[in-house]
């Protein structure tokens, strides 16, 4: 079978598999190693060091398969419910983690698929599927790939589907047919994602500081979130879709059909009180197997203490008290400055209790800055 023989099935089975975009590129070093370098450089990855200690792997694709010739790019949609608003004591969740299951599960399994075919026509190939995890600048040999153009929110966008879209790779050594790379730029004057952004977390188009951004404060990051960052977060504990809902492009975004990221009632949106009431075991029976596991129970809690404290309730005050008594420290100090802002008796209560028993310095300056004093 030729390469555009093969090309073509190879398209022709990801369709099947419920890939709802798929390019092939050549496996070249990509021209945004460059902006890597640069975006490194200003400290815009924040914690995420990984991006550094792989910086060569990144301008190298064989890194990731040795003798790679091809990288079929491909997408799958994730757009399915609207989301349902977060009411008082509810908080948010990005729409990419509200199903039963982990994507990288579901899309790990349609790649050992995809490679499977690639491998039955082409015996001699070798083949490597990866989504999220590798050294790969997935955005960039997607413009290659000819699959879209990297959005002013840096996000890649296609013209039918919108950016409602995981991107996965499967990299071979066997020469496919390529296509032509998307060259045009369609956000024009448009500039609706970088003014929504609530932490002004860019800096100028095409340029994310993650340090900013609250997909990096409610996942990446794992001390305290900034004092001055927090307002922004508003009701978002894991993730955000801002940049994107207010995309014009996302405007008429097809719906997905896939089973596994249908929306489970319990987050969209999350009670953030009963999070309060999970400990590590129910945390884990809950969260495990859904990309929510991320954040760890650490991370979340703290999250939900700073959307109860942007949006004060008097019944999360017992929640929160709680909270301020977690083993954790990042939980008791965003349960504190969440206490501080309810500004009730019970909640000064709580604080001035904690504050006899707290020996955490951090959270200690979290707890008096809250009281007052």
């Amino acid at each position: 079978m030729g390469p555009a023989e093969l090309t073509t099935g190879v398209k022709r089975r990801a369709a099947e598999l419920g890939f709802t975009l798929v390019g092939v590129c050549p496996a070249v070093s990509p021209a945004g190693v460059t902006r890597l370098d640069e975006w490194l450089a200003a400290g815009y990855a924040g914690q995420m060091r990984y991006l550094a200690n792989r910086r060569e792997a990144y301008a190298d694709p064989g890194r990731v398969l040795e003798g790679v010739r091809s990288i079929v790019m491909l997408g799958m949609n994730y757009h399915t419910a609207g989301p349902a608003g977060a009411g008082p004591g509810e908080g948010r969740v990005s729409r990419y983690a509200w199903g039963d299951a982990d994507y990288h599960d579901i899309i790990h399994a349609r790649l050992e698929q995809l490679g499977a075919y690639l491998v039955r026509h082409s015996p001699i190939a070798r083949v490597r599927g990866v989504v999220d995890t590798a050294p790969i600048l997935e955005r960039e040999f997607a413009r290659l790939a000819g699959l879209g153009w990297i959005g002013k929110n840096t996000l890649l966008i296609n013209r039918q589907v919108g950016s409602w879209f995981f991107l996965a790779a499967l990299l071979t050594d066997v020469t496919l047919e390529y296509d032509t790379a998307f060259e045009a730029d369609h956000c024009g004057s448009c500039r609706a994602c970088l003014d929504a952004c609530p932490t002004q977390a860019f800096p100028r188009p095409h340029v994310l500081d993650a340090t900013r951004c609250i997909s990096y404060l409610t996942i990446e990051l794992r001390d305290q979130v900034p004092i001055e960052l927090r307002h922004g977060m508003g009701e978002w504990v894991y993730g955000c879709d801002i940049c994107q809902e207010v995309c014009p492009w996302n405007s008429k975004s097809p719906s997905s059909m896939e089973a596994g990221f249908v929306p489970r009632g319990e987050e969209n949106p999350v009670d953030l009180i009963a999070l309060f009431e999970l400990d590590d075991a129910a945390f884990r029976r809950r969260f495990r197997q859904t990309p929510l596991w991320r954040a760890r129970r650490r991370g979340l809690l703290r999250n939900a203490a700073i959307a109860l404290g942007n949006r004060p309730l008097a019944g999360a005050v017992a929640a929160l008290a709680r909270g301020l008594s977690d083993e954790e420290p990042v939980v008791r100090g965003a349960s504190a400055w969440a206490l501080g802002r309810c500004e009730t008796s019970p909640a000064r209560v709580a604080l001035e209790t904690r504050l006899e028993v707290e020996s955490d310095a951090e959270v200690l300056a979290e707890i008096r800055a809250a009281i007052g004093g």
